[in-house]
């Protein structure tokens, strides 16, 4: 369980000029950036589930989607150099439905 600072850390840290702020303003993204970042990791996160359940490797997913175990691994890390195609490819490879997608999602 991670716990947030307490009022005198918080303090001690502003008096260092630290400022609190959020990943958003910290990386200056926009809404959309934010949002595509959260649903790649929700997509991600899918994939290394959905391939453990059913006790495949990355090297057999990657066999049904005609990729590479590397490109696998790549994607359940929700990699920005991974396409979204071969993460949904990924999740329908292991028998993902639309409404197991969206379950993903709203997770």
């Amino acid at each position: 369980m991670k716990k947030g600072l307490t009022k005198g850390q918080k303090a001690r840290l502003a008096k260092g000029g630290w400022v609190e702020t959020t990943v958003e303003e910290f990386l200056g993204l926009t809404e959309a950036e934010s949002a595509l970042i959260e649903i790649r990791l929700a997509l991600g996160r899918a994939v290394a589930e959905r391939r453990k359940k059913f006790k495949w490797t990355q090297g057999q997913v990657a066999k049904a989607i005609g990729s590479t175990q590397a490109r696998v691994a790549l994607a359940e890390k929700a990699d920005p150099g991974v396409s979204a195609d071969l993460i949904l490819k990924a999740l329908i490879a292991t028998g993902a439905k639309s409404r197991d997608i969206a379950k993903a999602l709203t997770r």
